[in-house]
């Protein structure tokens, strides 16, 4: 491979791919691929949201998929140059099946490939009303009869969930929500966001009022409508509230908000579901094709049973439930849990004048804010990165790019460098009593979110006081029982309580489903989260994906959508074509449908 070329390189190498693929020669296609290579697939090639590791699987996935992909094009992306470093040549690619025109990205090591991702950007036919195709908004001239936008709209409003059904139903309207609501909105696929909370952003607003995003603005930006230049770096939640109630107004979403769902239930002889929702005192029966859980990771509060929780006279909450500090100024607050809420609401306890203890159960990985923003962040989401010409949509596909069994050596080294960054702050906590971890295999906070989405912190300012003792801290003990004014931990010491917040984290997303539709359909569907790392509360075996996020399950016609702001932002975009291609007819033959190995 030239090294003074990498364009050459690049274009000789998906010349010869797409010879292949155009004639169907599968195993041919494969052994232009490193023997340990991964192609990750958002939609464009499988239908489904896949990482292929190893030329054999790779094979295996084209021998199936390309009698219906269509004519393939894969060409260098236009007025993108490609680069090379270590050894590894990486470019901007452009893609293309009979049905979808799509992006990516290829890196090539050695002459061969050795990472490829490729992504479903539109479907032919069926692009978005944006650019040279955006709406007039106005029709010129004189209509007899016409209706005004304002008219339109409430007709819409007034007609979609009665006379017209949805094609799709989105039960939750956080961000996630929201996010595919405005997809599918641009799509032209008939859609409603049922949510309990009154308002878009109520979520938000309800939980404790210290809270806010420890994501930094450049990671957070919705679909569409990007956060402006003004905007703080972490964004308060009432401010999240007012900007997702501000974004489903704007993105004319149409939003069923003091709405609860009853039950649901699928119908397959009519290809559709029946969920019964309760809106302003009316029980309402809607029939949309395809149902979407955007319930969140944090959306089923797990609720520990200790002994006595009957007997304790004091207030109990979840950290879901809990309001803030000022209504326990002068008391006794025990705090349940160490990770990101149980921070949050111990710093806000402290500084109301709190009597706070943070009980910590096992052990949690901490990171330093700045630290994180600097060496993990700021390459890619950062006003650094920004000047360096990264966007936020060449930001979210480069981290897309890197194949989850790869990823975790490289977040070591970058771990590595944090915790010789800040050894010193590590060791105050730890003399403190802190319990700290970096993951099972020291591959820190990003893997232990996409693992198991708990066991972590982003300090901003609460490990400072656990480290001073302000924070009061018991730790490598659990709960024994509740007693009337007491909590009783297992190395019998004895906590005097007024309030006691269980910062204890959720459940699996498919309890929702449990819940709403039953126990048999949520062990059909199976756990939802993790990769398969046979880590601590993520067990194999390996998925390489995330199980059963923003991809066909195997409940026909279920969705789960959710994770944090990035993801619901990035990929809302895989998930709405996936709904936007059912709704027209267009063949999706699904390549490695979940399979279930856990049912939470």
């Amino acid at each position: 491979m030239s090294k003074t070329n990498p364009d050459q390189a690049v274009a000789g190498m998906l010349e010869t791919l797409q010879s292949h693929l155009r004639n169907g020669k599968a195993e041919a296609a494969a052994g232009l691929f490193l023997e340990d290579c991964y192609w990750r697939d958002l939609v464009a090639f499988t239908w489904n949201i896949k990482t292929l590791e190893g030329r054999a699987q790779i094979a295996a996935m084209l021998a199936q998929q390309l009698p219906a992909l269509g004519e393939i094009g894969l060409r260098l992306a236009e007025g993108e140059a490609a680069s090379q470093a270590d050894g590894v040549t990486q470019a901007w690619i452009t893609v293309e099946t009979g049905t979808a025109r799509g992006s990516g990205l290829i890196r090539l090591k050695d002459g061969k490939i050795w990472t490829l991702l490729t992504t479903m950007s539109e479907l032919k036919g069926h692009e978005e009303s944006k650019g040279v195709r955006r709406p007039m908004g106005a029709v010129h001239g004189v209509h007899t009869g016409r209706k005004s936008w304002k008219e339109e709209r409430e007709q819409e409003l007034a007609e979609l969930g009665r006379s017209e059904q949805p094609y799709c139903l989105i039960i939750g309207g956080g961000q996630g929500g929201l996010a595919l609501g405005a997809r599918l909105r641009q799509l032209k696929v008939p859609t409603i966001i049922v949510e309990r909370n009154e308002k878009p952003g109520d979520s938000w607003r309800k939980r404790y009022k210290s809270l806010c995003l420890h994501d930094p603005v450049w990671y957070d930006h919705m679909p569409y409508i990007p956060f402006p230049d003004n905007w703080p770096v972490f964004t308060p939640k009432d401010k999240v509230g007012d900007w997702l109630e501000m974004y489903a107004k704007v993105m004319e979403l149409n939003f069923w908000g003091s709405t609860d769902c009853k039950s649901a239930s699928y119908d397959e002889a009519a290809g559709e579901w029946r969920v019964v929702v309760e809106r302003g005192g009316e029980r309402i029966t809607l029939r949309p094709k395809q149902l979407v859980l955007a319930t969140g990771m944090s959306g089923k509060p797990n609720l520990p049973k200790f002994k006595g929780m009957d007997v304790f006279k004091g207030e109990q909450q979840h950290s879901s439930k809990h309001p803030g500090p000022d209504a326990y100024r002068g008391k006794k607050v025990v705090v349940i849990g160490a990770n990101n809420s149980a921070h949050d609401i111990c710093a806000a306890l402290w500084e109301a004048g709190v009597d706070v203890t943070m009980v910590q159960r096992s052990s949690t990985h901490i990171v330093k804010s700045d630290s994180l923003m600097e060496l993990a962040l700021g390459d890619l989401y950062s006003e650094r990165a920004l000047q360096s010409g990264m966007t936020t949509a060449k930001a979210d596909l480069t981290f897309a790019s890197i194949p989850y069994k790869v990823l975790p050596q490289m977040q070591t080294k970058v771990f590595d460098a944090i915790r010789e960054r800040d050894a010193g702050f590590y060791a105050r906590l730890e003399k403190a009593g802190f319990m700290l971890d970096f993951g099972d295999d020291g591959s820190g906070l990003f893997m232990k979110y996409l693992r198991r989405g708990s066991g972590y912190y982003i300090d901003v300012g609460a490990s400072e006081l656990v480290a001073d003792g302000k924070i009061k801290l018991k730790s490598g003990v659990d709960v024994k029982e509740l007693k009337e004014h007491s909590v009783v931990l297992s190395d019998g010491s004895e906590l005097p309580a007024d309030l006691v917040v269980y910062a204890t984290g959720y459940g699996s997303m498919n309890g929702w489903a449990a819940d709403l539709i039953s126990q048999e359909v949520a062990d059909k569907v199976g756990k939802v989260w993790g990769l398969g790392s046979d880590t601590l509360k993520d067990p194999g075996p390996w998925e390489g994906e995330q199980r059963n996020m923003w991809k066909p399950t195997q409940q026909p016609a279920l969705w789960f959508h959710g994770g944090n702001l990035h993801q619901s932002r990035h990929y809302s975009q895989y998930l709405s074509l996936q709904l936007k291609a059912r709704m027209e007819g267009i063949a999706t033959p699904v390549y490695g449908l979940q399979e279930v190995h856990h049912l939470s």
